[in-house]
């Protein structure tokens, strides 16, 4: 199987651009990467990887950011902002209060937009630019569109998002707006606006950038080694797991290719793999149906729920080659409910870590694996959060403490303090 953790280094085919191509998960076939426009395997419709005659070593990567790992990517340089070079926080109050003897939160709402979807879109824009292509597009549960907006923009092309109407959160839509995207409000959910967009898509009237693009995967990736880099430096070790919130899957799936990558060059041994550990929202869990019952993908939910809007997704494309990242680590996946995700919000705020609630999520499903028994009381671990805490204000408004009205006049203000 291509996806196994100690699958060798391919061959390069005829059809590798400098050293790089395209090959399916599915059937094998193989595919020059920059001729055509191409998400999905043209002889079985199966998803798409990047593939690289050259994995690369810790040696390879110099600078800051995600183009520090331009070993690891398809181009020396891309459409960029920057991005990268995220914070991996500290947070003692909240690791003793959990349980395990290390934790720490890489913040990836640092990002330029405020959310991990900089990263990818850095090579995304990058690879439409080599294509050729004019009108970039994406369907969106907020975060997307507003990293595509800002990307397109930086690269002078025009964009296009499909947001679920109703559904997206008033930031998200102001960042898009404001980068000058063509803003689709559709009538239904998130998995309804994909539909439409790969429709399009197909009809050669956009560049598709959602994580169904396999270009899109590999600036993500960073996020991993990134992470494998900064704890080691700080722990001389990498963690033993790494807990992350789950929509289309398209995190879990670049992680885990990450970690492909350098147990092929023999960077990193097969058992130093921090296990994986996906985490929805009960609402919206299909995932974590797929790994309780063993399925090789998982099964659409058409209605699915939940405040975490940025993981409110009922068809993960990426499930195929997210499963067997968290089988092939070790790892597993947790549904929790809103009041879980709002709680570990609250306690990742009062460390002054400010996130949207489906970045909490990663938390709210480690709390509940260790009191479980899942996560051991010795691991060391990160979690993943993926957006800033202004990405959903309301959000952060309703969860936080409510303003308290004072007279205009100080001995009052401090009478209202002593009460």
């Amino acid at each position: 199987m291509s996806l196994e953790l100690t699958a060798p280094t391919p061959e390069e085919p005829s059809v590798a651009d400098d050293g790089t191509w395209l090959e399916c998960i599915e059937c094998g076939a193989q595919f020059a990467p920059f001729e055509d426009v191409r998400y999905t395997c043209d002889d079985c419709d199966g998803l798409l990887e990047v593939r690289y005659a050259t994995p690369p070593t810790w040696d390879d990567f110099d600078g800051r950011g995600v183009w520090r790992y331009n070993a690891a990517l398809p181009f020396e340089e891309g459409v960029s902002l920057p991005e990268g070079a995220t914070p991996l926080h500290e947070v003692p109050r909240l690791e003793a209060a959990i349980g395990v003897e290390t934790l720490r939160i890489k913040h990836e709402g640092m990002n330029p937009t405020g959310s991990f979807k900089d990263r990818g879109m850095t090579v995304g824009v990058r690879v439409a630019k080599e294509l050729g292509v004019g009108r970039l597009a994406c369907a969106s549960t907020g975060n997307t569109s507003a990293a595509l907006a800002a990307y397109g923009a930086r690269g002078g092309m025009e964009t296009l998002v499909l947001l679920p109407s109703g559904k997206v959160a008033a930031g998200k839509i102001a960042q898009a707006a404001l980068h000058d995207a063509r803003i689709l409000e559709v009538d239904g959910n998130f998995d309804s606006c994909l539909d439409i967009v790969q429709d399009l898509a197909a009809r050669g009237e956009v560049y598709l950038l959602n994580s169904l693009n396999p270009f899109r995967l590999e600036g993500q990736k960073t996020i991993g080694l990134e992470i494998l880099e900064e704890f080691h430096e700080d722990y001389g070790t990498y963690p033993d797991r790494i807990v992350l919130p789950v929509g289309n899957a398209g995190n879990t799936s670049a992680l885990y290719k990450a970690f492909r990558e350098l147990v092929q060059s023999g960077a990193l041994d097969a058992d130093e793999v921090p296990k994986l550990t996906g985490v929805q929202a009960e609402g919206a869990a299909p995932m974590v149906e797929a790994v309780e019952n063993g399925w090789d993908d998982t099964k659409r939910w058409d209605d699915v729920e939940t405040k975490a809007t940025a993981i409110r997704i009922g068809n993960p494309v990426n499930a195929p080659k997210a499963l067997p990242g968290i089988r092939e680590t070790g790892g597993t996946a947790v549904s929790v409910s809103d009041e879980e995700i709002t709680e570990a919000q609250r306690d990742l705020a009062a460390e002054g870590v400010g996130v949207e609630p489906a970045s909490a999520a990663s938390v709210a499903g480690l709390r509940k694996l260790r009191n479980e028994g899942v996560v051991g009381e010795d691991e060391q671990v990160v979690c993943l959060t993926t957006g800033h805490l202004l990405k959903d204000p309301d959000a952060a408004f309703e969860a936080g403490d409510d303003p308290e009205p004072v007279p205009n006049d100080t001995d009052a203000v401090l009478d209202h303090l002593a009460e």
